[in-house]
């Protein structure tokens, strides 16, 4: 798979992923070869790149949750995009509601984990794309905290926290080269002057009080001498949430800037800093969404190179694996292999996808010995959910207003 800007794009390239328009209609399927008036036609679009599978590719894998994934955040993200374009103008975001509620309907219930692949992000378009991804993240961890359903809106409704990051200068905000202490300080003080935009106070714009504080915490926090010791100032659960799910997408979403990193590694970062990022939000996130899903191809910390047999779904750290070189099985969840092995990092496509390795796994399965240690493994796995969901559940928080 190859990313190719638009102006290199040619006839007969093969696209690696869907092209949808604003109302999430599919225009371009997967393995379509692309015509001169196919190529026109994405120049519209305003796309600055694609991803090409190579002549000989197959085309990868995708489940139907995944390309429903690709198209909701497609349609999100136009949608966004004309809410911000409203606030700059002044006037109400008649779409926020819709919008907002569409989030959590398709996430914010959300009985599963999600395989969370972003969208390739540029500079014109990467505060929508960010901020839709962020606050679906941030409804699936409201559910996964059993959050009550006024707070999970707030939260999401707060997806409007990056909006200042629009006041920027073109120039400033696409600079490549490091930012200065000066620079830093006219960035924040376009996302401040944001705020006002925010206000109902100060313009027409009908925000909740709840998410406006949210959004103002997040922002002031933004600040060289308020982040120096977060562990000092008192943060809302709204803002807690946010702070981690705007840096593991920050992290971890592929832009033409920025080099992303893969999920595990942004969760040892996380999880490096409890201060920041609130402990019991993180491990929610990583029951939230596939961090090392079975099928992943790793690299181990011992130098060898091996593949998920069995995810983890009580810590994803510790799962089945199999090793490469010897095909010999480690149990990570045992204190002594664990010792001498973790998994270090993981194996990512072009398109920052995990990569599955789909004919190991069937081949391994089959074997007698591993299917056999692997059936003790799911076992014991579900011996301890079952074990955790005897045990009684913890109230809900009733008023909003502690939570806030």
């Amino acid at each position: 798979m190859l990313f190719i800007r638009t102006d290199d794009l040619k006839p007969g390239m093969r696209l690696a992923k869907p092209i949808y328009n604003k109302l999430g209609v599919m225009l371009y399927d997967r393995d379509t070869r692309l015509t001169r008036q196919g190529i026109e036609s994405i120049r519209n679009f305003e796309l600055i790149g694609i991803y090409i599978l190579e002549p000989a590719e197959p085309v990868p894998p995708l489940s139907d949750e995944d390309i429903a994934f690709e198209q909701f955040q497609t349609i999100s993200m136009f949608q966004l995009r004309d809410c911000m374009d409203m606030i700059r103008k002044g006037r109400q975001p008649d779409k926020l509601p819709t919008l907002v509620s569409s989030i959590l309907s398709q996430y914010g219930r959300l009985d599963h984990k999600l395989n969370f692949a972003q969208n390739l992000r540029s500079s014109a378009d990467y505060v929508y794309k960010h901020s839709i991804s962020v606050a679906i993240l941030v409804a699936m961890l409201t559910h996964q905290l059993n959050m009550p359903d006024d707070f999970q809106q707030t939260c999401v409704t707060a997806l409007l926290y990056d909006f200042g990051w629009l006041l920027v200068p073109t120039e400033l905000a696409e600079k490549t080269d490091p930012l200065t202490e000066e620079d830093e300080k006219k960035i924040l003080a376009c996302r401040i002057k944001s705020l006002d935009y925010l206000n109902p106070q100060t313009h027409s714009i009908k925000l909740s009080p709840d998410a406006l504080r949210i959004i103002t915490q997040f922002i002031t926090l933004s600040a060289p001498e308020e982040a120096a010791d977060p562990s000092k100032i008192f943060r809302s659960s709204g803002t807690k949430l946010l702070q981690v799910a705007d840096a593991f997408d920050r992290m971890t979403a592929m832009s033409l800037t920025n080099e992303p990193i893969s999920e595990i590694v942004a969760m040892k970062y996380l999880q490096e800093f409890p201060e920041k990022y609130d402990t019991k939000i993180v491990r929610a996130l990583s029951l939230c969404i596939h961090i090392l899903p079975r099928g992943a191809c790793v690299d181990l910390s011992n130098g060898e190179k091996a593949m998920i047999l069995e995810d983890n779904p009580e810590d994803y750290s510790k799962p089945l694996i199999l090793q490469f070189t010897n095909n010999e099985i480690f149990d990570l969840r045992d204190p002594h292999i664990y010792d001498i092995i973790q998994i270090q990092d993981i194996m990512k496509t072009m398109d920052n996808r995990i990569a599955i390795d789909e004919n190991t796994l069937k081949h391994f399965t089959s074997d007698k010995y591993i299917k056999a240690v692997a059936d003790r493994f799911r076992k014991r796995q579900n011996q301890a959910a079952a074990t955790a969901a005897a045990e009684p559940a913890p109230k809900k928080k009733a008023a909003r207003k502690k939570l806030v």
